[in-house]
């Protein structure tokens, strides 16, 4: 515990130099903007910001995208409670009675409880960072080259397999960032693959541009559908105090405490993500509410169970990247990619041999939810303009930042090709309804899954039997079969129930 607190207290110093701070507050803000605006959200915001965290100090840059992370957490609800409209896939349980609340005149108090509950949610899920990032870094150090390649299979299976009507789906979006990794020259042979005779491509696809492509403009494509047809929603933009009640505060607390380590645990689950942890949060505390009949017609913690639980989620994707080198989401995911361009290792060296980074980023969260508070409750009024941005406006600057990013990165115009042409993929696999979670991490993890695959097979002298050789190799097995498994074992259980 000494040893803990002792790095937390470095980390705090780290944490709270004036540069690290200036970016801390210009995350959050930009994360809770980010999180308003239907459709983008913080993996988008992270995709398109990507490029200017090069040229910052590997910290400062990892600080500024976990602000964006849970900022917008706190910010995506805005948009939900307002025009019923979620900002990002983890606000759409915030809409199912925080616009009734809004409806029926108590706007004020469910903007008000919706950033009290993911200040609550997120503050508590990082002191049980705290407690469980050393632990977990030190079990991690036990992974080898055959650990490592299991791992990258589980999660790569937990996140395709989120339910069964998407598994062939996300199975697909997974393969095929796996081949967008084999793309260029194969560093150990020299052989040039699936470069079709563009030297362009021989240092292959830079997952950067995989991920601002098929988020940033595939986003921006998707919306041009109905960009012409775009009417302008009213937005209340004047309130009341905005706060609540002490009744509304009794109502809300246990509902907080109870669904913050739900979420936690599922964002510490490659792939799960704040999604899943909100609708879960939400029937939960339906089921044990002592008037569910309320539910769904501005039930004030029907709000403040989802909120609580998907910040507490957006704190728990973190500790699987930090501490395995394994992202527990998209988002994270990105992060991730960003840790290996400033050339960290993530992982248990991570916390060996770069404490003052994990530390600091550890402890800047501590400070974020504080900031993301003082944000979204007192200037809730101002910040609530931005839903108002029309999207013939909001758009062309996302392209704009997009191409522009996508430049700085190898100053090649071949870049601005292939960016386009995964703008149209995302655009695809959102029409059709393939998860891009999916391709993202295996665009990002495909090339350390060859590097291990590769270690293991000379260690063993090219037998498998190196993947089934110790206990952790054979658990990580089981969870991978399992977390297919789960969504048909999920189903035939509802059936059977619904039989019955």
């Amino acid at each position: 515990m000494g040893d803990m607190l002792g790095h937390l207290m470095n980390g705090f110093a780290v944490a709270m130099t004036p540069y690290n701070v200036l970016w801390l507050v210009l995350g959050s803000a930009l994360g809770t903007v980010l999180g308003m605006l239907p459709g983008l959200g913080p993996t988008t915001g992270i995709a398109l910001l990507l490029p200017l965290t090069f040229t910052m100090p590997a910290t400062t840059a990892l600080i500024a995208m976990a602000a964006i992370y849970y900022g917008a957490m706190f910010g995506g609800s805005r948009s939900s409670i307002l025009l019923n409209v979620p900002g990002d896939g983890a606000a759409v349980a915030s809409c199912f009675d925080g616009y009734p609340m809004a409806q029926n005149g108590r706007a004020e108090a469910a903007l008000a409880i919706s950033a009290i509950a993911s200040f609550i949610g997120g503050l508590i899920a990082t002191v049980a960072f705290v407690l469980i990032a050393l632990p977990m870094a030190r079990f991690a150090l036990k992974f080898g080259p055959p650990e490592y390649f299991v791992l990258m299979i589980f999660a790569l299976a937990a996140t395709a397999a989120i339910s069964k009507a998407a598994l062939l789906k996300g199975l697909i979006s997974m393969v095929f960032g796996l081949m967008l990794t084999t793309v260029g020259l194969d560093y150990q042979s020299g052989t040039a693959r699936f470069t079709f005779g563009i030297d362009e491509l021989q240092g292959g696809i830079d997952f950067v541009i995989v991920i601002i492509g098929v988020f940033g403009i595939g986003e921006v494509f998707e919306n041009l559908e109905h960009i012409a047809r775009e009417i302008a929603r009213p937005v209340q933009t004047k309130f009341g105090r905005i706060w609540i009640t002490m009744e509304d505060w009794k109502r809300c607390f246990w509902p907080m405490i109870r669904q913050t380590p739900i979420g936690f645990v599922i964002g510490i689950l490659p792939g799960a993500g704040g999604t899943i942890a909100a609708l879960m949060s939400y029937n939960n505390e339906k089921q044990l509410s002592k008037h569910p009949d309320e539910f769904g017609k501005g039930a004030i913690e029907g709000l403040a169970a989802p909120e609580a639980a998907n910040n507490a989620c957006s704190v728990g994707a973190m500790i699987p990247m930090l501490t395995l080198g394994v992202p527990g989401s998209g988002t994270t995911a990105i992060m991730l990619g960003a840790l290996l361009i400033l050339g960290l290792q993530p992982g248990p060296l991570l916390f060996e041999q770069h404490p003052d980074i994990a530390w600091g980023i550890i402890a800047s969260m501590f400070l974020g939810n504080v900031v993301c508070a003082v944000i979204n409750i007192p200037l809730a009024g101002l910040l609530v303009r931005v839903l108002s941005v029309p999207g013939k406006i909001l758009y062309p600057l996302i392209v704009a930042v997009a191409f522009l990013g996508v430049y700085t990165i190898n100053f090649a115009s071949m870049d601005f090709i292939l960016l386009t042409i995964l703008g149209f993929v995302g655009y695809l696999m959102k029409k059709f309804k393939i998860p891009s979670a999916p391709l993202i991490l295996a665009s990002v993890v495909g090339a350390m899954m060859e590097q291990t695959y590769r270690q293991s097979m000379m260690l063993s002298d090219g037998t498998f039997g190196i993947f089934f050789a110790s206990p952790i190799c054979i658990v990580l097995w089981l969870l991978a079969a399992g977390s297919i498994a789960w969504p048909f074992i999920s189903e035939a259980r509802a059936a059977r129930k619904g039989a019955a």
